[in-house]
């Protein structure tokens, strides 16, 4: 039998009390209701669907030699699309006029292509130096 050390007692007693803040928190809402709705289906969104994505694409990556710069660029990638999805798809005109001024699908477009071209031009580079690495190697 371990024992528990003081570090990790402290940081459960905090996670409990974040739990419990919480738990508060719902309960003070109007419509708490919804609220247990919106979150069952963040868990059901993350469980049945990112979750198997991404390791469908942690599968497709494990024998790539760049998969960490496509690792870097799908985190990426992905973290833009979180951000910003749940304004997008928002029926209706968003509460604050100010929580969308500029034309978001069109800015997330040119955003995710960047990282795109971005991941691209490093991937193309770290294969240009590695063809050159090859040639002096085999000049010897």
């Amino acid at each position: 039998m371990s024992t528990v050390s003081p570090l990790r007692w402290a940081i459960g007693g905090l996670g409990l009390v974040m739990i419990g803040i919480g738990v508060w928190r719902i309960a003070a809402q109007p419509a708490p209701a919804e609220v247990l709705v919106w979150l069952a289906g963040a868990v059901v969104l993350h469980d049945a669907i990112l979750a198997p994505l991404l390791l469908a694409l942690g599968l497709l990556l494990v024998r790539r030699r760049d998969r960490g710069l496509l690792r870097g660029a799908s985190i990426v990638a992905g973290s833009v699309l979180l951000v910003t999805l749940p304004l997008l798809l928002r029926p209706g005109a968003p509460p604050n006029p100010s929580a969308l001024p500029l034309p978001y699908g069109r800015n997330l477009v040119i955003v995710l292509g960047a990282v795109a071209v971005t991941a691209g031009a490093l991937l193309l580079e770290r294969r240009r130096r590695a063809r050159r690495r090859e040639r002096v190697g085999s000049d010897d």
